[in-house]
């Protein structure tokens, strides 16, 4: 938290703090995030939980069991066959459809939201981008690829992550669920990513059968992935009692795309340029 506290606070040059507050905006001080945020509500339900949240920054109020209906947050089949559970793995918890969806519905259709592909990488400077729509009295929240990006030493998560972005300053941006601030940097990078998911080798080693067929994942994206090949792959790693480098996870199609949803009221003056705001130009 102190770190969080220093990049709000940080820096004491005059032409500095001038320049640092054009690019700083918060929809809540730390504190207020603090005392409103909502944690996680459910498996899989981090979309829901943001939208809870987008509601209440709008003056919403929703119970959180009804952004979830609303959102309608998918989850994982733990128990199913390895077909099946890939198949759950690509598409468990929301989209951010399902989120502009969600929060339109919840909110009896006050709310809108819109979103900005951040993939391929566009031209954009992050913080200011968010700032403005921040103090138009917009709220954002990020879809983001969780598993790059991953500090190093550090394991590689397993999922994506909806987070709702409450605030930024020159170089940081402020969400919640949990309380964090990031860096633009490694912020661009988990925003600018191809809708694939990591999936553990454990986890596929643990429901990989000797009957089992992997043909019904006939999308084209399935196959352009090569997943029989990798799942064979590691088979083989097992087989062979290989003592050297073993594939640490296969990598499969996820159904989210990375990028920011921008909310608003609908009746606002910001709801209506957020319709008519042009897509983010690619870089």
């Amino acid at each position: 938290m102190e770190a969080v506290c220093e990049h709000v606070h940080g820096g004491d040059d005059d032409e500095e703090e001038e320049e640092a507050g054009a690019e700083e905006a918060m929809l809540w001080s730390i504190r207020e995030a603090l005392e409103k945020q909502t944690l996680q509500i459910g498996a899989s339900a981090c979309g829901a939980t943001a939208v809870v949240d987008v509601l209440k920054a709008l003056g919403v109020d929703v119970a959180p069991e009804v952004a979830d209906h609303c959102v309608q947050t998918r989850l994982r089949r733990n128990e199913s066959p390895l077909p099946d559970y890939l198949l759950s793995r690509s598409e468990a918890g929301a989209t951010h459809s399902q989120l502009i969806q969600g929060a339109e519905e919840a909110s009896e259709g006050k709310v809108m939201g819109r979103f900005f592909h951040l993939h391929p990488r566009r031209l954009v400077r992050l913080v200011p981008w968010l700032a403005r729509w921040i103090r138009s009295g917009a709220v954002p929240v990020a879809t983001m690829n969780m598993q790059r990006a991953v500090p190093e030493g550090e394991e590689v998560p397993d999922a994506w992550h909806h987070q709702l972005i409450f605030g930024v300053a020159p170089t940081a941006i402020f969400m919640t669920n949990p309380l964090d601030v990031v860096s633009e940097g490694e912020m661009h990078e988990r925003l600018c990513s191809e809708s694939v998911l990591l999936i553990r080798r454990e986890d596929v080693l643990q429901r990989l059968t000797p009957e089992c067929c992997l043909s019904s994942l006939c999308d084209p994206r399935w196959k352009a992935l090569d997943l029989e090949g990798q799942v064979r792959q590691m088979r083989l790693e097992e087989e062979q009692g290989q003592d050297g480098a073993k594939s640490t996870h296969i990598t499969i199609p996820a159904a989210y795309s990375s990028g920011i949803t921008v909310f608003a009221l609908r009746q606002s003056e910001i709801g209506q340029e957020l319709l008519n705001a042009p897509e983010l130009p690619l870089l």
